[in-house]
């Protein structure tokens, strides 16, 4: 099975095409501003292999707002999203997925539901679905065991950003518990909404904890933020600390 990322345009989120002995899927669109090059970017990855699925970690914009183009380009793929994003992409709808805050429609698109426990099989592998609300109550992680490895989306932004729990159907105490979730997993490798992967068990646990902590004291503020800490942008789908936390590897200790 061969993982490679397509690392995040501007607002897009990451691509993830995962290909094995019997299928291939693409985690993610990115937004629809580079749609035609995002076709580009995978055509030349699968060669004359085919794309069978994409699967979106939650509605948003950055990494759903291609997924139509996608499915036009890409004959016989289907598109798949948590049974509660789907009336939104269905829909169009350019508020619940932040697309109006990126001045942009919100390409409509059909899609087929994905399941918390579903396996999809890749012949030399599989791809475990992660039910992982709290950014969105539609949020989804994908698990590849054989590699140690999640998608996480915009449940983990980056390793040295919090996602925000304030957008349209956001959660704080499912940020906490998708957080948890993620922290008994088995993982060498987080897939983070933007940037590098985040690698080795122990820089994996020092970046969840250290996202668990803040999310925590949000919990006794009562869901606020921190003063002190700048207002996001209007795009932003997450919360940049004042001072910035650490983003490099610690060494193994386990």
């Amino acid at each position: 099975m061969k993982v490679v990322r397509l690392p995040a345009i501007h607002h897009d989120g990451n691509m993830v095409l995962v290909s094995g002995t019997m299928a291939s899927v693409v985690i993610d669109a990115g937004t629809s501003w580079y749609q035609a090059l995002q076709v580009e970017r995978l055509k030349g990855q699968l060669g004359e292999r085919t794309l069978d699925r994409v699967l979106l970690t939650s509605r948003r914009f950055p990494v759903s707002g291609a997924a139509k183009h996608l499915f036009e380009a890409f004959p016989g793929v289907t598109v798949h999203v948590h049974p509660e994003g789907q009336a939104a992409l269905a829909a169009g709808d350019f508020f619940t997925t932040w697309a109006n805050r990126y001045d942009s429609d919100m390409p409509s698109v059909s899609t087929d539901p994905i399941e918390d426990g579903e396996l999809i099989p890749l012949g030399d592998g599989e791809i475990h679905a992660l039910a992982l609300p709290g950014h969105s109550v539609d949020g989804m992680g994908y698990h590849m065991p054989t590699l140690k490895t999640v998608v996480v989306g915009a449940l983990v932004p980056r390793a040295d950003r919090p996602t925000r729990w304030d957008l349209p159907t956001g959660s704080l105490p499912d940020v906490v518990a998708s957080l948890q979730r993620l922290r008994q997993l088995d993982v060498e490798a987080l897939v983070p909404l933007q940037g590098p992967a985040i690698r080795g068990r122990q820089h994996v646990l020092d970046v969840l904890d250290r996202h668990l902590a803040f999310f925590n004291e949000a919990v006794e503020r009562d869901g606020m933020t921190p003063s002190a800490w700048p207002r996001p942008a209007a795009t932003a789908l997450w919360l940049t600390p004042p001072s910035p936390w650490p983003l490099e590897e610690r060494e193994d200790v386990t």
